[in-house]
C-alpha cells in the first residue's frame, strides 16, 4: 500500500491539473475588453496602391487647396511611425476623400506638399507621399 500511495497522489494531481485547464477561459486572437467587443488589430496595416492615389490626386487638383513646402525642422520630423505634428495637417475636401482609397481606421490628410495616411486611433503616420502636391 505504501508504494501505491505516491501513484494515487500523482494521479490525483494530474486530474486536478486537467480539470483546471478545462475550466480556464479559452482565448482566441481577439481579446475581450470591458465593453465585451472583439478588437482585432492588423499590425501590418493596409496595402496601398500609391500609383493609384497619385493619379486620383493629379486628376482632382481643383479640389486641393494651395500647398506650401513645410519648414525644414517640421519636414524632418515627418516620418512613418511617428506622430503627426499637431496643427500642420489639413483635411481634404469630402469629394476628394470619396475618390481616394478608404482604409478603416486611417485618413488621408494634406501636410504641406505631402499627403499622409494617418492612423486615426493613434495619430501615427502610416504612409507619406512626398511632394505629390508640388
Amino acid at each position: 500500500m505504501s508504494r501505491s500511495l505516491p501513484l494515487l497522489f500523482a494521479g490525483l494531481g494530474l486530474a486536478l491539473t486537467l480539470a483546471n485547464a478545462e475550466a480556464a477561459p479559452k482565448h482566441d486572437k481577439a481579446h475581450k475588453h470591458g465593453d465585451d467587443s472583439d478588437v482585432r488589430v492588423d499590425i501590418r496595416g493596409p496595402s496601398i496602391d500609391i500609383g493609384q492615389v497619385r493619379i486620383i490626386l493629379g486628376d482632382n487638383r481643383d479640389l486641393i487647396g494651395p500647398a506650401q513646402s513645410l519648414p525644414p525642422g517640421i519636414r524632418k520630423n515627418l516620418a512613418r511611425g511617428k506622430p503627426l505634428p499637431p496643427g500642420i495637417a489639413k483635411r481634404f475636401d469630402n469629394r476628394l476623400l470619396g475618390q481616394l482609397p478608404r482604409y478603416e481606421g486611417y485618413e488621408w490628410q494634406q501636410v504641406g506638399t505631402d499627403v499622409v495616411l494617418v492612423t486615426l486611433a493613434t495619430g501615427l503616420i502610416y504612409e507619406i507621399l512626398q511632394n505629390v502636391l508640388d
